[in-house]
């Protein structure tokens, strides 16, 4: 199975931000949408994500997630997550950043709010 981990970001400038990330990583945004963007990163394997946040705010971590390649292996992982104590949220045929995405919720001990998802289709809405 491939993956990558995911890092959203709720940035206050996007526009800043996808010129900075685009330096940062050498690479442009494989999807940009308004108040959106996500750069599939080769090296290291990340998938970035911006999400366009209020004017004057700084950035913080919006979520963690980790990028599958099939839906089984979301599925897979919910009964992983399940079977291993944890608090599960199941999200199938969802639409989210811009893709219809199966998924899997759970939250770290702070609270911290990590998805294991695939990207089934793109999508036009966030």
């Amino acid at each position: 199975m491939t993956t990558r981990v995911q890092l959203a970001l709720r940035v206050p400038d996007l526009d800043a931000s996808i010129a900075f990330y685009s330096k940062l990583f050498g690479t442009e945004p494989a999807k940009l949408r308004d108040g959106y963007a996500n750069f599939a990163i080769a090296e290291p394997p990340l998938k970035l994500v911006l999400i366009e946040g209020a004017e004057g705010e700084a950035t913080r971590m919006d979520h963690l997630g980790v990028e599958a390649d099939s839906a089984e292996a979301v599925h897979a992982a919910t009964t992983r997550l399940s079977d291993a104590g944890l608090t599960t949220d199941v999200e199938n045929d969802t639409t989210c950043c811009y893709a219809l995405q199966d998924k899997v919720w759970v939250r770290g001990p702070g609270q911290e709010p990590w998805e294991v998802y695939v990207v089934k289709a793109d999508a036009d809405s966030l």
